[in-house]
């Protein structure tokens, strides 16, 4: 008996590297995080030590790299854990990409209100990326969990979704007042803030003890937006797929780029005045999808071409029909 168990174990084929790497969740994290590390240290420390303004050039370039590492990141997820778990990551990373953009309008508008100098924007933008992937990683952790232990909470997801998205359509032009945002304000009773920027510093040591600079108070206005913003994006990616590491991973890639394509479309935002148009149609029919889903299933290619299609049909559409603008404008 024993022998035959040692031959049964002996002709049984050994598992494979990519075996490994499907069935080790630990190993994933832990690869993908000290690639996200390696990234943002290479990008900090050797690319842009030295403040400067970024230019279309430039952005254009980092742009292409992170779409770039997205497409080969889907590449692996299509060789190492299937098709499936592939299409969920580019519908994914397509949803949070799109999304990202109408934070950008945001970006912009925080930028001009606190007049931040152009060669202090990147530093900023790239701390406000670091707390944007802890917090990210939080909630989606607590998505997950909740979803599997409580099904039900699949109902107020898809609820905020439909809402943000109706609201999102209303939505003619921005305005934003910083200084009304409770944590700016709770910013500004705990540090003394001086008039004006010190560089990249978010803190200075004076005779009276520590004091945060204006940038310190744009860094929390960029992270209150980005909160407000992952109130909406984590539900429609979790409306594609439950898995953790998936929702993560085309999060982190999508914000990550988010910097280089603010940048390179800083110029040209405007013109995209029909794209709140779309992503308002993408939230609804996410949210829809998500309330349905145990009655009538749409398949992750499907709900991935709808997506596609929808983004494209409203940039088509800016380009189409500019908007007017009256005389003096």
């Amino acid at each position: 008996m024993r022998a035959a168990r040692r031959a049964a174990r002996s002709a049984a084929p050994a598992p494979s590297r990519s075996q490994d790497l499907t069935n080790n969740p630990v190993l994933q994290w832990g690869l993908f995080n000290a690639f996200i590390l390696a990234m943002l240290a290479l990008d900090l420390v050797v690319f842009h030590r030295r403040p400067h303004a970024v230019k279309f050039k430039e952005a254009i370039g980092w742009t292409a790299f992170w779409v770039g590492l997205a497409v080969l990141f889907a590449i692996g997820v299509y060789c190492f854990r299937g098709t499936k778990a592939g299409t969920e990551f580019v519908a994914g990373y397509l949803i949070e990409e799109s999304l990202s953009v109408d934070n950008l309008f945001v970006f912009l508008l925080i930028f001009r209100y606190f007049k931040v100098p152009q060669e202090l924007q990147h530093g900023v933008l790239f701390w406000g990326i670091i707390g944007a992937l802890v917090m990210r990683l939080g909630f989606i952790l607590a998505g997950v969990a909740l979803l599997e232990r409580f099904h039900w909470l699949i109902y107020g997801f898809a609820a905020i979704l439909i809402v943000s998205g109706i609201r999102l359509w209303a939505e003619k032009d921005k305005e934003i007042e910083p200084e009304k945002n409770p944590l700016t304000r709770l910013a500004r009773r705990v540090f003394p803030v001086t008039k004006e920027f010190h560089g990249p510093a978010f803190f200075l040591r004076r005779s009276g003890g520590l004091a945060a600079t204006p940038l310190f108070i744009v860094l929390v206005s960029l992270e209150t937006t980005d909160l407000v913003f992952a109130v909406d994006s984590i539900p429609a990616v979790l409306a594609i797929t439950r898995d953790p590491f998936i929702v993560y991973s085309s999060n982190a890639f999508a914000v990550l780029g988010l910097r280089s394509l603010y940048f390179a479309l800083s110029g040209i935002m405007q013109l995209f005045h029909h794209l709140h148009y779309g992503l308002s149609a993408i939230l609804v029919f996410v949210g829809l999808k998500m309330l349905l889903e145990r009655y009538w299933h749409i398949s992750t290619a499907w709900s991935l071409g709808i997506i596609a299609g929808i983004l494209g049909l409203s940039i088509v559409a800016s380009i189409i029909w500019p908007e007017k603008k009256g005389p003096g404008a």
